[in-house]
């Protein structure tokens, strides 16, 4: 993943960054009538949706508001990209193809800084600012694609996208000119404010551990399917855990990265997808207090992998290749294998350099399904 250490500008004229400053914006809106609201942006490029963050800066969320309910981002377009860095978007000049040279400079001097503690993370939605200005926001604003954090004490966050960030990043690697402005029109169709849904219950919240016991999860591998049974009655929470990661996709397109011939095969770590987690997998994703247990490591045992610290168990997992009683009550014990031996000795066997496979060996898909069905 690429991170980007960008100083966020606009090209303006000396004229306009000299220009009077307008009476700064203060929003109506009682903190009743901006907490817990959400913009849904629907683009030519596809929907994304945004946490408004009014704890951070009410103003800017406000005057947000506002210009979504008044229509005004409609047929504006995201005029400046950086390929897997920012997409900046809401200047109500870039309405007007004729005005190409001018995108950047329309809709700013209107907001004072809400500088607080959010950061520019990967999602984060900041506020545009003439340069040298830092009150000089107004309607323009940036998505952050990665996580970018030269940007922090900087700039206004006031967003964070909770849906759709394979969009923004679509968006993002559209085509520019050698200004970094857009060559295609991008254009925001509508922005949507509405009430931030209840959040519903993690999947596998519900059910007791005799429930979970029915669930099993294949790991279909570039060498072969692996068929893994649970143990929630020793470790319940992980192996929700693991069954909401697993469901959730979180594990496809991640790979082996650590085979010991005799001991492990390492695998799970998010580190090593080949593609950043969606927001809703990424929600998945946790540290874990251990769960250790009388469950025996030896060959075929499926454990939680963590470092010196035992509650940073997370996402990643191994499998034991033969006895090793060294981790027995160390790390949690949650499953093991019922089907798919020969895939496993299959994944020890291949060639390594330090302990990481010099062919990479993926989890295409995990699949969860229940035995008694």
């Amino acid at each position: 993943m690429r991170t980007l250490v960008w100083l966020l500008s606009v090209v303006v004229s000396q004229a306009l960054a000299q220009a009077p400053r307008q009476v700064p914006f203060v929003t109506p809106l009682a903190p009743a009538d901006l907490k817990d609201k959400q913009a849904v942006v629907e683009t030519t490029a596809g929907t994304f949706v945004i946490d408004l963050l009014a704890g951070a800066a009410p103003n800017h969320v406000g005057y947000f508001i506002k210009l979504a309910r008044e229509g005004a981002y409609n047929g504006t377009t995201f005029h400046r990209l950086v390929r897997g860095g920012i997409i900046q978007g809401g200047d109500p000049l870039t309405k007007d193809p004729a005005k190409r040279d001018l995108y950047g400079t329309g809709g700013l001097g209107v907001l004072k800084a809400e500088l607080g503690a959010a950061k520019h993370t990967r999602g984060a939605m900041s506020s545009v600012i003439l340069p040298g200005r830092p009150d000089s926001g107004g309607s323009q604003f940036f998505v952050c694609v990665v996580d970018q954090p030269a940007l922090d004490g900087q700039y206004s966050v006031f967003g964070r996208v909770v849906e759709g960030l394979k969009v923004v990043q679509k968006i993002s690697e559209s085509p520019v000119d050698d200004k970094g402005k857009a060559i295609g029109r991008i254009e925001i169709i509508a922005v949507t404010i509405r009430d931030r849904p209840v959040e519903e219950a993690a999947p596998f919240s519900r059910e007791s551990p005799a429930e979970l016991t029915a669930y099993r999860v294949t790991l279909e591998t570039t060498l072969g399917p692996i068929t893994l049974e649970l143990r929630p009655d020793k470790a319940p929470e992980h192996v929700r855990n693991f069954l909401r990661l697993a469901s959730a996709g979180a594990y496809d397109g991640t790979a082996f990265h650590r085979v010991v011939r005799g001991f492990v095969v390492q695998g799970g770590s998010m580190n090593f997808r080949r593609e950043a987690l969606d927001e809703q997998q990424q929600r998945f994703v946790r540290q874990l207090q251990p769960e250790f247990n009388d469950l025996p490591h030896v060959k075929g045992t499926l454990s939680m992998a963590h470092g010196e610290d035992p509650t940073s168990a997370s996402t990643s997992f191994f499998i034991c290749t033969a006895p090793a009683p060294g981790l027995d009550r160390a790390y949690t014990a949650f499953g093991r294998v019922i089907d798919g031996m020969a895939t496993l000795e299959a994944i020890e066997a291949t060639p390594v350099e330090a302990e990481k496979p010099k062919t990479t060996i993926e989890i295409l898909h995990a699949r969860v399904a229940r035995a008694d069905r």
